[in-house]
C-alpha cells in the first residue's frame, strides 16, 4: 500500500492530491488561476509563477486535511511534476516537494507530467496493457503505445502547433474568452460544417499530425472576410474547424490501433479529452471498428491539469524505488 502527497504545477494550476495505492483520490485541490489570465488571453508564465508562490502552501494544507490527515509524515511520498512545463511554474512546485520530503524525511518522485495526463485514468479503472494514449493538450499532440506499465513509444506526434493551440488561437480571433478551446468546443454544438478546413497530414503514411496548416486555413479565412466585409458565423466556422481535427485525430487513432493490433485498452488524455466532440467521435468510431479494445476517457475533472494524476502515476515509480534526490531540477522539455 502506498499514500502518496503530489504536487503538479506546470502551468496555471496549482494542485496537490493525496493518492491511495495509485488509484483511490483521497483529496484532490485545484486552485485555478484561469481569472488572472483571462485579461491577457493566454497564460503569462510570471503571473503564473507568482500564483503559484502565493497559492501552493495553502493548498498543501489543505489537501492534507481533506484527506483526513493531520500531518504530511502520514505519508509515504512525496511526488512532483518535473516536466514540461513552464520552468518557473515547475520550480515552485519542485521547491515545495523537495522541502516536504527533507523535512519530514519521505521519498521524493519526480513524475512526467504527460505520464500523468495518461494515468489519470488509473483512478476510474485499472489500466491494461498493451495500451494505446492519445495525449491531447494545448501544449502536446502525441500518440502513445505502452507495452506495460510505465513503458512509453511515441509512435506519433504534432509536427508544429499542439492541438489545444490551434484551438485557443482561433478562439482568440473569435473573440472568444480564455480558455477559448472551452468556449470553442460550445459553438460547434450550435453550428453546421459550412468552411472547408483542411485535413491536414490525414492521408501521410504515419501517425503523425499537423494543426499549424488548419489554425493557419482558418485565420486567414477569418482575415479575407474581415477585409472583404463578408459576415462569418462563428459557430458555423467552430463547427467546420472542430469536425477536421476530429476527423485527423479519430482517423490517425484507428490507424495505430491497426498498426499495433495487440492493444487491450484505447485512453484518451489531456486537456482536450475534455472536448465533447473528440469524446464522442473517439467512442463512435472504435466501437464500430475495434469494439474489442477498451475505451478509457477520464470524466471532465481528470482532463485538466490535476496533482491526483501525478500521484497515480507516481505509484508504480514508488514500488519500483525509483526515487529522486534533492539535486532534481525542472524539465520544461521534458519528453516521455
Amino acid at each position: 500500500m502506498s499514500l502518496i502527497l503530489a504536487i503538479e504545477s506546470s502551468c496555471d494550476e496549482t494542485s496537490v492530491a493525496v493518492i491511495e495505492n495509485g488509484s483511490l483520490i483521497k483529496s484532490n485541490i485545484v486552485a485555478s488561476q484561469i481569472k488572472s489570465h483571462m485579461r491577457f488571453g493566454g497564460v503569462v508564465p510570471e503571473v503564473a509563477s507568482r500564483h503559484h508562490v502565493e497559492q501552493i502552501t495553502q493548498v498543501i494544507d489543505h489537501a492534507v486535511a481533506d484527506a483526513g490527515l493531520t500531518s504530511v509524515d502520514e505519508v509515504d511520498a512525496i511526488a512532483v511534476t518535473q516536466g514540461p512545463g513552464l520552468v518557473g511554474a515547475l520550480l515552485v512546485g519542485l521547491t515545495a516537494a523537495k522541502t516536504l520530503a527533507f523535512v519530514h524525511e519521505k521519498p521524493l518522485i519526480p513524475v512526467n507530467h504527460l505520464a500523468g495526463h495518461i494515468y489519470a485514468s488509473q483512478l476510474i479503472e485499472p489500466l491494461a496493457f498493451p495500451l494505446l494514449a492519445l495525449i491531447a493538450s494545448g501544449g502536446h499532440t502525441e500518440l502513445v503505445y505502452m507495452a506495460q506499465d510505465g513503458s512509453f513509444e511515441v509512435i506519433g506526434e504534432t509536427q508544429d502547433d499542439a492541438v489545444g493551440e490551434a484551438y485557443d488561437k482561433i478562439g482568440r480571433m473569435l473573440e472568444l474568452p480564455y480558455p477559448a478551446g472551452k468556449y470553442m468546443d460550445q459553438l460547434a454544438q450550435e453550428g453546421v460544417e459550412s468552411y472547408q478546413i483542411p485535413r491536414a497530414m490525414l492521408h501521410e503514411d504515419n501517425l503523425d499530425f499537423s494543426f499549424s496548416g488548419m489554425k493557419s486555413a482558418v485565420m486567414n479565412l477569418i482575415h479575407n472576410a474581415r477585409q472583404r466585409g463578408d459576415e462569418i458565423v462563428p459557430a458555423d466556422l467552430a463547427t467546420s474547424f472542430q469536425n477536421a481535427v476530429v476527423d485527423v485525430l479519430v482517423e490517425k487513432t484507428v490507424r495505430a490501433l491497426a498498426e499495433y493490433p495487440d492493444v487491450r485498452q484505447f485512453v484518451l488524455a489531456g486537456g482536450v479529452a475534455a472536448n465533447s466532440g473528440l469524446r464522442e467521435g473517439l467512442k463512435s468510431r472504435l466501437a464500430t471498428d475495434y469494439p474489442d479494445v477498451a475505451v478509457l476517457i477520464p470524466p471532465l475533472n481528470l482532463c485538466g491539469d490535476n496533482a491526483a494524476m501525478i500521484g497515480a502515476a507516481s505509484h508504480h515509480l514508488f514500488e519500483q524505488g525509483r526515487f529522486g534526490d534533492l539535486s532534481i531540477n525542472a524539465k520544461p522539455g521534458m519528453m516521455l
